[in-house]
């Protein structure tokens, strides 16, 4: 159900991420490969770097209630046990700061090194580069 899910976020993504999305998957030539929408463990991860362990979130006004940032908490807590390092920006920063979020994002990518496939992680079907 949640690769059902993911697949539906991917058409209804909003703006920020649609911005974000457009340049990350620039990253590609460069050796990095991030999935958007991706389901992992139970989770849909804006976008990820699987190879990277890195998670790039897009926060929105909803990020700012504390049900929400305890569930963020959680999450990221889950990530982290799994070796991930997540990067969140709001997504005003998004649509005013673009090239210092990429600049965050790439620093991230290239300071993590390369790790093994995880276990039991499906295979990327469907993406594309649009």
């Amino acid at each position: 159900m949640t690769v059902v899910r993911a697949r539906a976020l991917r058409k209804v993504m909003s703006h920020a991420e649609v911005r974000l999305w457009s340049r990350l998957k620039k990253l590609r030539g460069e050796g990095f490969h991030i999935r958007r929408q991706a389901p992992f463990r139970g989770y849909i991860l804006d976008f990820v770097c699987f190879d990277r362990r890195l998670a790039i979130e897009v926060d929105g006004p909803h990020h700012d209630t504390l049900e929400q940032q305890e569930h963020d908490a959680i999450r990221d807590r889950v990530l982290r046990r799994e070796g991930f390092q997540t990067l969140r920006f709001p997504g005003r920063a998004v649509h005013e700061e673009i090239d210092a979020v990429m600049d965050m994002i790439c620093h991230a990518l290239n300071a993590a090194s390369p790790t093994r496939p995880l276990r039991g992680h499906p295979p990327h079907e469907g993406e594309g580069g649009s």
